[in-house]
């Protein structure tokens, strides 16, 4: 009995042992999934479940979830998305325990995994998108204030309250890059700017919970229309929808710095509230040290979040990173405990914080310490979660600062019909190996996997000549076309060769990623891949039958330089190379050169026969988890950004 014991204490200790070298959001994710594994709902005082309904709450939960998704390609994370969604909406995308005519921008938060799921390639799809349709109806019906801000509930009129805006603008914003009309744009940037203009502090720079532009509310200042105070998850779902609208709104348009100035202003503002001992913020943020004030987790984790991602995105300050840090340490100091099965819960997050209702709330100093706190409430634990993955990425996000990785769109220049407009109208789009196609046909884990090492990317329209591939280090070639794939393919020309291998001598970075023999133009692309050495076979291996995914299994040696954390991967319908000086083999297979490497001038080449990291065999969902392609694409992205020189892009400039 004695020895049974010990070795239960041995194997409790050593998965203990396992669970504290695995990252905080999925060790939180890991949690909220074994509290919640089929529905989200709190307990209730009895311990039973409580009835889940479609509400906010899900939303950001989930969104947290989404971002460890990326991280990790662990398709149990997408599947928990799907089922909590799948609880909701019907086959003809109604949304069950939904109520449009409340007109409340609480119910739009958990849209954002309906449009995560809508871009998937998956069957039945559809009905994500008519169920975002939904949401969106409602927002373009929203009560709006004279000015054409969002009442924050219809039972809430002429409120605008900070809650909302991350509430309804990140899925607003998203949609419509989506489906929507450009103009909308200008209705987001709006919200931001009338909560800035009316709510802001000029003293402290803070801005205040709610406005009534009505002045009728007891809460309101009969003067401003503003709160009495300023609460901390307040200002957080505001400063949070800040850095995840910037994600949408283009580079071009013109009043995207109006949304990086607001940001620019706010975030110093709240640095200045930080405790100085403990690093977090106070629940009444300005109230530090009054009594009964508390260190509050959800203000907390979202000061955090929109810190660390303003930083990588460029918005704030890097000397803003220390910040972050201190504050995320000290949230795991303050606020993270750990039971006897290994499994953390976040400690100290409010319930609620509202104005008006029944039993009204004043928004005095007193009610804001009234409210209850909660072990794991998921207002604080879906930003933990998030703040979270910003730490893990700021961790491995210097390689690839300054760095550009382009992809071609000029050889592979496919197109398909993209989505149909709310109007019905139906746009062509870019198809097959783009950074932002989410579909399995596209690159869009690879583009995040690279703009997490720190790395811009973008796409080259045009033919590659000097002033294209200006400020590129890495650059990509995709599965030239053939006739049946665009009518009039751009063949690789002499010009094209001269000009890469111009580039590539100067530092460049070139990747060649060719296809099976059908469904490749090999003749011209293997043109250039010869001023390197290299040469795609006319020759198919790793013919897949249906899901017989051993048949395209191959094997990577520990030691590979290129691969180092890789053991196997998935690799279907390949063309094997053939390399000659100053090519030499990287991976090979079964006698067949799978994989080359050529070193050029200051530049590299790397080359392989096929485009086998877009997102169906890199996100997984698809292939066993046995295939390594996700670590093989991040390490990968990781040689790439090590390689050449930083003279590619101004030797470029010389020629």
């Amino acid at each position: 009995m004695t020895t049974k014991g010990s070795f239960l204490g041995v194997l409790l200790l050593f998965s203990q042992c396992l669970l504290a070298q695995t990252p905080w959001s999925q060790r939180m994710v890991a949690s909220i999934m074994a509290s919640n594994p089929d529905s989200i709902s709190y307990k209730r005082e009895d311990g039973t479940k409580g009835v889940a309904h479609w509400e906010y709450e899900t939303g950001v939960l989930l969104e947290g979830v989404k971002q460890v998704w990326y991280r990790t390609a662990d398709d149990r994370y997408f599947n928990y998305i799907q089922k909590q969604m799948d609880r909701y909406v019907t086959a003809d995308g109604d949304i069950r325990t939904y109520r449009l005519e409340d007109y409340n921008l609480d119910f739009i938060t958990p849209g954002r995994s309906l449009l995560l799921l809508a871009q998937q390639s998956l069957p039945g799809k559809e009905k994500y998108r008519k169920a975002a349709d939904l949401l969106h109806k409602q927002l373009m019906q929203q009560p709006r204030t004279k000015e054409g801000g969002f009442w924050h509930k219809k039972r809430y009129p002429y409120q605008m309250w900070l809650d909302g805006l991350y509430m309804a603008e990140p899925f607003a914003v998203e949609y419509n890059s989506l489906y929507g009309d450009t103009k909308h744009y200008d209705e987001v940037i709006n919200e931001f700017v009338w909560m800035e203009k009316h709510a802001r502090d000029e003293k402290t720079g803070l801005i205040y919970h709610g406005w009534d532009e009505s002045r009728e509310q007891k809460w309101a200042n009969p003067k401003t229309g503003n709160s009495p105070n300023f609460w901390s998850r307040a200002m957080g779902w505001y400063a949070m929808a800040l850095v995840d609208v910037l994600d949408y709104i283009p580079q071009s348009n013109p009043r995207r710095g109006e949304l990086v100035a607001i940001l620019q202003r706010f975030m110093p503002a709240l640095v200045k509230y930080q405790d100085p001992k403990s690093g977090c913020w106070y629940q009444v943020t300005d109230r530090m040290g009054d009594k009964g004030n508390y260190l509050e987790a959800s203000g907390s984790a979202m000061f955090v979040y929109a810190l660390a991602k303003g930083v990588r995105m460029g918005y704030l300050p890097a000397s803003m990173m220390a910040t972050a840090h201190k504050g995320y340490d000290g949230m795991l100091k303050t606020f993270i405990s750990t039971d006897a099965k290994g499994l953390i819960h976040l400690e100290k997050t409010v319930v609620v914080g509202g104005l008006g209702g029944t039993p009204y709330r004043d928004g005095s100093y007193e009610y804001y310490l009234s409210e209850p706190i909660r072990q794991d409430d998921l207002k604080g634990v879906g930003p933990f979660i998030m703040a979270s993955v910003e730490m893990e990425i700021a961790a491995e996000n210097g390689l690839g600062k300054g760095k550009t990785v382009a992809v071609d769109n000029y050889f592979n220049h496919e197109s398909r019909k993209g989505y149909t407009h709310t109007d019905g109208s139906v746009e062509q789009e870019p198809f097959h190996y783009t950074w932002d196609d989410r579909q399995h046909s596209g690159f869009f884990w690879w583009k995040t996997i690279f703009n997490n090492l720190g790395a811009k990317t973008t796409t080259i329209e045009g033919a590659p000549t000097s002033t294209s591939l200006k400020g590129a280090d890495v650059y990509i070639i995709v599965d030239p076309d053939t006739p049946k794939e665009t009518p009039k393919p751009n063949y690789v020309s002499e010009a094209d060769i001269n000009a890469i291998a111009n580039w590539v001598q100067a530092g460049g970075t070139l990747v060649l990623m060719a296809n099976d023999t059908s469904n490749c133009e090999h003749k011209h692309f293997n043109q250039l891949a010869a001023r390197f050495g290299m040469q795609f076979l006319p020759k198919n291996r790793n013919m897949v039958q249906g899901d017989h995914f051993e048949q395209g299994k191959i094997s990577i040696p520990a030691g590979n330089a290129i691969f180092p954390k890789t053991r196997t991967v998935y690799i279907k319908e390949l063309s094997p190379l053939d390399v000659k000086a100053p090519a030499k083999a990287a991976v090979t297979d079964a006698g067949d050169v799978i994989m080359g490497v050529a070193k050029v001038g200051k530049g590299t080449v790397f080359a392989v026969g096929d485009p086998w990291l877009y997102n169906e065999y890199v996100d997984g969902r698809k292939i066993p988890a046995i295939y390594q392609n996700f670590q093989a694409a991040k390490d990968l992205a990781t040689w790439l950004l090590r390689q050449g020189a930083s003279a590619a892009s101004s030797a470029s400039s010389k020629q």
